[in-house]
Protein backbone atom coordinates (compact mmCIF):
# COMPACT_ATOMS: atom_id res chain seq x y z
CA UNK A 1 0.00 0.00 0.00
CA UNK A 2 1.17 3.34 -0.32
CA UNK A 3 2.92 5.24 2.15
CA UNK A 4 1.27 8.64 3.65
CA UNK A 5 3.85 10.41 2.26
CA UNK A 6 3.54 9.16 -0.93
CA UNK A 7 0.01 9.90 -0.36
CA UNK A 8 0.57 13.60 0.68
CA UNK A 9 2.96 14.33 -2.14
CA UNK A 10 1.11 12.67 -5.16
CA UNK A 11 -2.21 14.83 -3.64
CA UNK A 12 -0.18 17.74 -4.37
CA UNK A 13 1.77 17.00 -7.46
CA UNK A 14 -1.72 16.34 -9.20
CA UNK A 15 -3.65 19.14 -7.75
CA UNK A 16 -0.99 21.53 -8.90
CA UNK A 17 0.08 20.38 -12.28
CA UNK A 18 -2.78 18.25 -13.41
CA UNK A 19 -5.50 20.89 -13.89
CA UNK A 20 -3.34 23.88 -16.04
CA UNK A 21 -2.11 20.57 -17.70
CA UNK A 22 -5.74 20.06 -18.97
CA UNK A 23 -6.33 22.84 -19.91
CA UNK A 24 -3.24 23.81 -22.40
CA UNK A 25 -4.23 20.25 -23.90
CA UNK A 26 -7.91 20.96 -24.23
CA UNK A 27 -7.05 24.71 -25.95
CA UNK A 28 -4.61 22.72 -28.04
CA UNK A 29 -6.63 20.60 -29.48
CA UNK A 30 -9.67 22.51 -29.35
CA UNK A 31 -7.59 25.23 -31.74
CA UNK A 32 -6.70 21.61 -33.69
CA UNK A 33 -10.29 20.36 -34.61
CA UNK A 34 -12.31 23.46 -34.79
CA UNK A 35 -11.57 23.25 -38.64
CA UNK A 36 -13.91 20.33 -38.68
CA UNK A 37 -16.74 22.59 -37.76
CA UNK A 38 -15.23 25.59 -39.88
CA UNK A 39 -15.31 23.21 -43.06
CA UNK A 40 -19.13 23.24 -42.83
CA UNK A 41 -19.38 26.86 -43.98
CA UNK A 42 -15.93 27.62 -44.60
CA UNK A 43 -15.08 24.94 -47.60
CA UNK A 44 -17.54 27.35 -49.72
CA UNK A 45 -15.99 30.28 -48.70
CA UNK A 46 -12.48 29.39 -49.61
CA UNK A 47 -13.12 27.39 -52.74
CA UNK A 48 -12.26 23.59 -50.79
CA UNK A 49 -13.82 20.32 -51.75
CA UNK A 50 -13.39 17.13 -49.64
CA UNK A 51 -10.02 16.11 -51.13
CA UNK A 52 -8.57 19.83 -50.48
CA UNK A 53 -9.85 19.87 -47.20
CA UNK A 54 -8.31 16.13 -46.29
CA UNK A 55 -5.10 17.71 -47.89
CA UNK A 56 -5.21 20.86 -46.03
CA UNK A 57 -6.54 19.76 -42.80
CA UNK A 58 -3.44 17.27 -42.34
CA UNK A 59 -0.98 19.24 -43.61
CA UNK A 60 -0.79 20.63 -39.59
CA UNK A 61 0.96 17.51 -39.27
CA UNK A 62 3.50 17.51 -41.65
CA UNK A 63 4.55 20.92 -39.71
CA UNK A 64 4.11 19.29 -36.12
CA UNK A 65 5.94 16.14 -37.46
CA UNK A 66 9.60 18.55 -38.49
CA UNK A 67 9.92 20.61 -35.51
CA UNK A 68 8.93 17.58 -33.09
CA UNK A 69 11.86 16.33 -31.97
CA UNK A 70 13.94 19.76 -31.53
CA UNK A 71 10.86 21.21 -29.88
CA UNK A 72 11.27 18.32 -26.94
CA UNK A 73 14.93 18.71 -27.11
CA UNK A 74 14.65 21.96 -26.52
CA UNK A 75 12.07 21.74 -23.49
CA UNK A 76 14.66 19.45 -21.81
CA UNK A 77 17.08 21.79 -22.16
CA UNK A 78 15.20 25.08 -21.27
CA UNK A 79 12.29 23.48 -18.98
CA UNK A 80 8.88 23.14 -19.47
CA UNK A 81 7.69 26.47 -18.48
CA UNK A 82 9.47 28.33 -20.56
CA UNK A 83 9.36 26.29 -23.57
CA UNK A 84 5.45 25.01 -23.01
CA UNK A 85 4.40 29.17 -22.78
CA UNK A 86 6.34 29.91 -25.92
CA UNK A 87 4.23 27.30 -27.47
CA UNK A 88 0.91 28.06 -26.53
CA UNK A 89 1.36 31.57 -27.30
CA UNK A 90 2.60 31.35 -31.03
CA UNK A 91 0.28 29.06 -31.65
CA UNK A 92 -2.38 30.79 -30.63
CA UNK A 93 -1.50 34.23 -32.56
CA UNK A 94 -1.53 31.32 -35.73
CA UNK A 95 -4.53 29.81 -35.17
CA UNK A 96 -6.31 33.31 -34.63
CA UNK A 97 -4.84 34.56 -38.05
CA UNK A 98 -6.74 31.35 -39.77
CA UNK A 99 -9.53 33.65 -39.71
CA UNK A 100 -7.73 35.75 -42.90
CA UNK A 101 -6.55 32.79 -45.27
CA UNK A 102 -8.51 33.70 -48.19
CA UNK A 103 -8.12 30.54 -50.24
CA UNK A 104 -7.08 26.65 -50.62
CA UNK A 105 -3.53 27.71 -50.82
CA UNK A 106 -3.22 30.32 -48.02
CA UNK A 107 -5.37 27.91 -45.67
CA UNK A 108 -2.84 24.93 -46.24
CA UNK A 109 -0.26 27.00 -45.68
CA UNK A 110 -1.60 28.32 -42.57
CA UNK A 111 -2.18 24.72 -41.00
CA UNK A 112 1.37 24.02 -42.16
CA UNK A 113 2.22 26.40 -39.99
CA UNK A 114 0.32 25.75 -36.79
CA UNK A 115 1.49 22.32 -36.89
CA UNK A 116 5.27 23.84 -36.17
CA UNK A 117 4.41 26.17 -33.78
CA UNK A 118 1.99 23.46 -31.11
CA UNK A 119 4.82 21.18 -32.12
CA UNK A 120 6.23 19.61 -28.60
CA UNK A 121 3.61 20.61 -26.82
CA UNK A 122 2.20 17.01 -26.22
CA UNK A 123 5.32 14.98 -25.79
CA UNK A 124 6.49 17.72 -24.00
CA UNK A 125 3.95 17.14 -21.48
CA UNK A 126 4.50 13.58 -21.60
CA UNK A 127 8.24 14.12 -20.74
CA UNK A 128 7.41 16.56 -17.98
CA UNK A 129 5.14 14.16 -15.96
CA UNK A 130 8.25 11.52 -15.99
CA UNK A 131 9.94 14.43 -14.15
CA UNK A 132 6.87 14.49 -11.46
CA UNK A 133 5.09 11.21 -11.47
CA UNK A 134 6.50 8.06 -10.61
CA UNK A 135 5.79 4.75 -13.02
CA UNK A 136 3.00 3.47 -11.05
CA UNK A 137 0.86 6.85 -11.46
CA UNK A 138 1.61 7.10 -15.37
CA UNK A 139 -1.34 5.74 -17.48
CA UNK A 140 -3.73 7.39 -14.78
CA UNK A 141 -1.68 10.78 -14.81
CA UNK A 142 -1.26 10.51 -19.07
CA UNK A 143 -5.58 9.56 -19.38
CA UNK A 144 -6.39 12.07 -16.80
CA UNK A 145 -4.54 14.79 -19.15
CA UNK A 146 -5.35 13.38 -22.28
CA UNK A 147 -9.29 13.53 -21.01
CA UNK A 148 -9.24 17.07 -22.43
CA UNK A 149 -8.76 15.83 -25.83
CA UNK A 150 -12.64 14.19 -26.07
CA UNK A 151 -13.54 16.42 -24.12
CA UNK A 152 -13.03 19.58 -26.28
CA UNK A 153 -14.65 18.22 -28.91
CA UNK A 154 -17.61 17.24 -26.74
CA UNK A 155 -17.43 20.78 -25.18
CA UNK A 156 -16.08 22.36 -28.50
CA UNK A 157 -18.68 21.22 -30.64
CA UNK A 158 -21.78 23.13 -29.15
CA UNK A 159 -19.40 26.47 -28.58
CA UNK A 160 -17.71 26.17 -32.07
CA UNK A 161 -21.16 25.94 -34.12
CA UNK A 162 -22.81 28.55 -31.86
CA UNK A 163 -19.73 30.92 -32.69
CA UNK A 164 -20.22 29.70 -36.23
CA UNK A 165 -23.79 31.24 -36.32
CA UNK A 166 -24.46 33.03 -33.80
CA UNK A 167 -21.82 36.10 -34.84
CA UNK A 168 -21.89 34.96 -38.59
CA UNK A 169 -21.92 38.54 -40.05
CA UNK A 170 -20.72 40.77 -37.18
CA UNK A 171 -18.60 43.48 -37.98
CA UNK A 172 -18.55 42.26 -41.68
CA UNK A 173 -16.86 38.60 -40.87
CA UNK A 174 -18.14 34.85 -41.25
CA UNK A 175 -18.71 32.94 -38.42
CA UNK A 176 -15.95 30.62 -39.22
CA UNK A 177 -14.04 33.65 -39.19
CA UNK A 178 -15.14 34.44 -35.50
CA UNK A 179 -14.70 30.93 -34.26
CA UNK A 180 -10.93 30.75 -35.30
CA UNK A 181 -10.43 34.52 -33.53
CA UNK A 182 -12.36 34.09 -30.24
CA UNK A 183 -11.23 29.85 -29.39
CA UNK A 184 -7.30 31.60 -29.88
CA UNK A 185 -7.59 34.15 -27.40
CA UNK A 186 -7.29 32.46 -23.99
CA UNK A 187 -5.13 29.99 -25.52
CA UNK A 188 -2.40 33.01 -25.46
CA UNK A 189 -3.75 34.30 -22.42
CA UNK A 190 -3.06 30.62 -20.92
CA UNK A 191 0.23 30.22 -22.64
CA UNK A 192 1.28 33.81 -20.09
CA UNK A 193 -0.41 32.38 -17.20
CA UNK A 194 2.21 29.09 -17.33
CA UNK A 195 4.82 30.84 -16.96
CA UNK A 196 3.86 31.84 -13.29
CA UNK A 197 2.41 28.35 -12.22
CA UNK A 198 4.40 25.78 -13.57
CA UNK A 199 7.55 24.53 -11.25
CA UNK A 200 9.95 22.82 -13.49
CA UNK A 201 11.90 20.24 -11.15
CA UNK A 202 10.41 18.64 -8.13
CA UNK A 203 13.54 20.17 -6.67
CA UNK A 204 12.60 23.35 -7.31
CA UNK A 205 8.86 22.51 -5.72
CA UNK A 206 8.37 24.92 -2.27
CA UNK A 207 5.46 23.89 -2.53
CA UNK A 208 6.43 20.47 -1.09
CA UNK A 209 7.91 19.64 2.16
CA UNK A 210 11.51 18.61 2.73
CA UNK A 211 10.38 14.80 3.77
CA UNK A 212 7.95 14.93 0.52
CA UNK A 213 10.70 16.16 -2.45
CA UNK A 214 13.01 13.63 -1.07
CA UNK A 215 10.71 10.73 -1.46
CA UNK A 216 9.48 11.93 -4.86
CA UNK A 217 13.05 12.81 -6.01
CA UNK A 218 14.27 9.31 -4.76
CA UNK A 219 11.67 7.47 -6.19
CA UNK A 220 12.52 8.96 -9.83
CA UNK A 221 15.83 8.44 -9.44
CA UNK A 222 15.55 4.51 -8.56
CA UNK A 223 13.17 4.16 -11.00
CA UNK A 224 15.36 5.79 -14.02
CA UNK A 225 18.26 3.79 -12.65
CA UNK A 226 16.04 0.45 -13.12
CA UNK A 227 15.63 1.71 -16.49
CA UNK A 228 18.91 2.36 -17.37
CA UNK A 229 20.68 -0.92 -15.46
CA UNK A 230 18.29 -3.26 -17.87
CA UNK A 231 18.96 -1.22 -21.53
CA UNK A 232 19.82 2.37 -21.40
CA UNK A 233 19.81 3.68 -24.89
CA UNK A 234 21.28 7.33 -26.05
CA UNK A 235 19.55 9.55 -28.21
CA UNK A 236 20.40 8.45 -31.74
CA UNK A 237 19.48 4.47 -30.73
CA UNK A 238 15.87 5.94 -29.54
CA UNK A 239 14.70 6.77 -33.15
CA UNK A 240 15.77 3.30 -34.61
CA UNK A 241 15.30 0.89 -31.57
CA UNK A 242 12.87 -1.26 -32.60
CA UNK A 243 10.63 -1.23 -29.75
CA UNK A 244 10.28 2.31 -30.65
CA UNK A 245 9.63 1.72 -34.00
CA UNK A 246 6.89 -0.91 -33.02
CA UNK A 247 5.38 2.11 -30.77
CA UNK A 248 5.58 4.73 -33.54
CA UNK A 249 3.74 2.25 -36.13
CA UNK A 250 1.13 1.30 -33.63
CA UNK A 251 0.79 5.23 -32.78
CA UNK A 252 0.89 6.15 -36.66
CA UNK A 253 -2.47 3.89 -36.88
CA UNK A 254 -4.34 4.64 -34.26
CA UNK A 255 -3.98 8.60 -34.69
CA UNK A 256 -4.51 7.69 -38.64
CA UNK A 257 -7.79 6.29 -37.93
CA UNK A 258 -8.71 8.68 -34.70
CA UNK A 259 -7.89 12.01 -36.80
CA UNK A 260 -9.65 10.91 -39.69
CA UNK A 261 -12.50 10.16 -38.27
CA UNK A 262 -12.50 13.27 -35.99
CA UNK A 263 -12.05 15.95 -38.92
CA UNK A 264 -14.94 14.75 -40.51
CA UNK A 265 -17.08 13.81 -37.95
CA UNK A 266 -19.17 17.22 -38.10
CA UNK A 267 -19.73 16.48 -42.12
CA UNK A 268 -20.57 12.68 -41.44
CA UNK A 269 -23.71 13.96 -38.71
CA UNK A 270 -24.23 16.59 -41.34
CA UNK A 271 -25.33 13.87 -43.70
CA UNK A 272 -28.67 13.16 -40.85
CA UNK A 273 -30.58 16.51 -41.91
CA UNK A 274 -29.76 17.91 -38.96
CA UNK A 275 -28.78 21.88 -38.58
CA UNK A 276 -25.54 22.89 -37.94
CA UNK A 277 -25.88 23.75 -34.05
CA UNK A 278 -28.06 20.08 -33.89
CA UNK A 279 -24.54 18.89 -35.84
CA UNK A 280 -22.57 20.26 -32.55
CA UNK A 281 -24.31 19.01 -29.66
CA UNK A 282 -24.66 15.82 -31.34
CA UNK A 283 -20.65 15.20 -31.97
CA UNK A 284 -20.58 15.58 -28.12
CA UNK A 285 -22.23 11.92 -27.34
CA UNK A 286 -19.14 9.68 -29.11
CA UNK A 287 -16.27 12.24 -27.77
CA UNK A 288 -18.04 12.05 -23.98
CA UNK A 289 -17.73 8.29 -24.34
CA UNK A 290 -14.39 8.38 -25.11
CA UNK A 291 -13.71 10.91 -21.96
CA UNK A 292 -15.32 8.06 -19.70
CA UNK A 293 -13.11 5.44 -21.17
CA UNK A 294 -10.21 7.16 -20.88
CA UNK A 295 -10.24 7.33 -17.29
CA UNK A 296 -11.35 3.84 -16.78
CA UNK A 297 -9.28 2.41 -18.79
CA UNK A 298 -6.30 4.38 -17.90
CA UNK A 299 -6.89 3.45 -13.98
CA UNK A 300 -7.47 -0.13 -14.78
CA UNK A 301 -4.07 -0.29 -16.80
CA UNK A 302 -2.12 1.41 -13.49
CA UNK A 303 -4.32 -1.36 -11.19
CA UNK A 304 -3.17 -4.33 -12.69
CA UNK A 305 0.05 -2.80 -14.08
CA UNK A 306 -0.61 -4.13 -17.94
CA UNK A 307 -0.06 -1.80 -20.57
CA UNK A 308 -0.03 -4.60 -23.79
CA UNK A 309 -3.42 -6.12 -23.82
CA UNK A 310 -5.09 -3.01 -22.76
CA UNK A 311 -3.87 -1.76 -26.27
CA UNK A 312 -4.76 -4.33 -27.99
CA UNK A 313 -8.39 -4.30 -27.26
CA UNK A 314 -8.99 -0.58 -27.45
CA UNK A 315 -7.40 -0.31 -30.86
CA UNK A 316 -9.63 -3.59 -32.05
CA UNK A 317 -12.88 -1.64 -30.48
CA UNK A 318 -11.68 1.15 -32.55
CA UNK A 319 -11.59 -0.87 -35.65
CA UNK A 320 -14.96 -2.58 -35.28
CA UNK A 321 -16.77 1.28 -34.10
CA UNK A 322 -15.54 1.99 -37.45
CA UNK A 323 -16.65 -0.87 -39.58
CA UNK A 324 -19.71 -0.23 -37.99
CA UNK A 325 -19.91 3.17 -38.32
CA UNK A 326 -19.24 2.58 -42.30
CA UNK A 327 -21.97 -0.37 -42.58
CA UNK A 328 -24.64 2.36 -41.24
CA UNK A 329 -23.42 5.72 -42.61
CA UNK A 330 -26.50 8.22 -42.91
CA UNK A 331 -28.15 7.05 -39.97
CA UNK A 332 -28.26 7.19 -36.51
CA UNK A 333 -26.62 4.08 -36.12
CA UNK A 334 -23.34 5.23 -37.09
CA UNK A 335 -23.22 7.57 -34.15
CA UNK A 336 -23.16 4.35 -32.03
CA UNK A 337 -20.45 3.11 -34.59
CA UNK A 338 -18.34 6.19 -33.73
CA UNK A 339 -19.20 6.59 -30.32
CA UNK A 340 -17.66 2.79 -30.12
CA UNK A 341 -14.28 3.97 -31.86
CA UNK A 342 -14.01 6.99 -29.75
CA UNK A 343 -14.02 4.55 -26.73
CA UNK A 344 -10.94 2.32 -27.97
CA UNK A 345 -9.49 5.66 -29.08
CA UNK A 346 -8.90 7.32 -26.03
CA UNK A 347 -9.22 4.05 -23.81
CA UNK A 348 -5.54 3.38 -26.14
CA UNK A 349 -3.97 6.62 -24.80
CA UNK A 350 -3.08 5.35 -21.29
CA UNK A 351 -1.77 1.73 -21.31
CA UNK A 352 0.49 3.30 -24.59
CA UNK A 353 1.95 6.46 -23.33
CA UNK A 354 2.88 4.55 -20.39
CA UNK A 355 5.50 2.78 -22.51
CA UNK A 356 7.78 4.84 -23.37
CA UNK A 357 9.30 5.92 -20.08
CA UNK A 358 9.45 2.11 -19.26
CA UNK A 359 12.50 1.78 -21.45
CA UNK A 360 13.64 5.27 -22.47
CA UNK A 361 15.32 7.89 -19.81
CA UNK A 362 16.90 11.61 -20.00
CA UNK A 363 17.37 12.85 -23.29
CA UNK A 364 16.67 9.59 -25.22
CA UNK A 365 13.35 10.00 -23.57
CA UNK A 366 12.69 13.22 -24.61
CA UNK A 367 13.67 12.78 -28.12
CA UNK A 368 11.84 9.24 -28.37
CA UNK A 369 8.66 10.24 -27.14
CA UNK A 370 9.26 12.78 -29.65
CA UNK A 371 9.65 11.06 -32.33
CA UNK A 372 7.03 8.29 -31.51
CA UNK A 373 4.48 11.32 -31.41
CA UNK A 374 5.95 13.17 -34.24
CA UNK A 375 5.93 10.09 -37.06
CA UNK A 376 2.66 8.60 -35.74
CA UNK A 377 1.28 11.76 -36.03
CA UNK A 378 1.70 11.42 -39.52
CA UNK A 379 -1.12 9.37 -39.42
CA UNK A 380 -3.45 12.43 -38.99
CA UNK A 381 -1.99 13.95 -42.74
CA UNK A 382 -2.57 10.46 -44.00
CA UNK A 383 -6.05 9.75 -42.36
CA UNK A 384 -8.32 12.52 -43.30
CA UNK A 385 -6.71 12.02 -46.67
CA UNK A 386 -7.87 9.07 -47.60
CA UNK A 387 -11.26 9.83 -46.02
CA UNK A 388 -11.31 13.28 -48.81
CA UNK A 389 -10.56 10.76 -51.10
CA UNK A 390 -13.00 8.09 -50.71
CA UNK A 391 -15.38 10.68 -50.18
CA UNK A 392 -15.01 12.95 -53.62
CA UNK A 393 -14.52 8.97 -55.56
CA UNK A 394 -17.63 7.47 -54.21
CA UNK A 395 -20.10 9.88 -52.91
CA UNK A 396 -19.85 8.15 -49.22
CA UNK A 397 -17.81 8.51 -46.12
CA UNK A 398 -18.26 4.46 -45.80
CA UNK A 399 -15.02 3.73 -48.27
CA UNK A 400 -13.13 6.08 -45.63
CA UNK A 401 -14.27 5.01 -42.91
CA UNK A 402 -13.11 1.04 -43.81
CA UNK A 403 -9.90 2.47 -44.80
CA UNK A 404 -9.39 3.58 -41.06
CA UNK A 405 -10.43 0.37 -39.50
CA UNK A 406 -7.49 -1.06 -41.49
CA UNK A 407 -4.94 1.48 -39.45
CA UNK A 408 -6.87 0.80 -35.93
CA UNK A 409 -6.24 -3.04 -37.10
CA UNK A 410 -2.67 -2.80 -37.83
CA UNK A 411 -2.17 -1.09 -34.32
CA UNK A 412 -4.22 -4.13 -32.90
CA UNK A 413 -2.02 -6.67 -34.25
CA UNK A 414 0.97 -4.89 -33.29
CA UNK A 415 0.06 -4.61 -29.90
CA UNK A 416 -0.90 -8.07 -29.49
CA UNK A 417 2.23 -9.76 -31.35
CA UNK A 418 5.35 -7.28 -30.38
CA UNK A 419 4.78 -4.60 -27.40
CA UNK A 420 5.69 -6.36 -24.38
CA UNK A 421 7.36 -3.82 -22.56
CA UNK A 422 7.19 -4.19 -18.43
CA UNK A 423 7.91 -1.16 -16.44
CA UNK A 424 10.28 -0.71 -13.75
CA UNK A 425 8.03 -1.82 -10.76
CA UNK A 426 7.87 -5.40 -12.50
CA UNK A 427 11.40 -5.64 -13.43
CA UNK A 428 12.71 -4.79 -9.97
CA UNK A 429 9.97 -6.48 -7.93
CA UNK A 430 8.95 -3.01 -6.51
CA UNK A 431 5.14 -3.15 -5.40
CA UNK A 432 2.91 -2.08 -8.46
CA UNK A 433 0.03 -1.15 -6.40
CA UNK A 434 -1.20 2.93 -6.99
CA UNK A 435 -1.93 5.19 -4.44
CA UNK A 436 -4.68 5.52 -2.93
Amino acid sequence: MATQVEQSTMRKVYWRLLPIAILAYFLAYLDRINVGFAALTMNKDLGIDASIYGLSAGAFFWGYFLFEVPSNVILEKVGARLWIARIMVSWGILSGATAFCTGPWSFLTMRFLLGLAEAGLFPGMILFFTYWFPDRHRARIVSAFMVALPLSVAAGAPVSTAILGGLDGALGLAGWKWMFICEAVPTILVGVAILFSVTDRPHLAHWLSDDERKWLADTLETERALVEAKRKVSVWQSFLDPKVLLLTLNYFGIVGSSVGMLLFVPQMVKTLGVSNMAVGWITMIPYLCGAVAMLVWGAYSDRTGERRWNLFFACLAAAIGLIFAGQTIGTWWAIAGISIAAIGFYGSKGPFWSMPPAMLTGTAAAAGIAWINAVGNLGGFFGPTVVGWAKDLTGSFAGGLYALAGFALVSAVVSAFWLHIPHPAAQSGMASVPAE
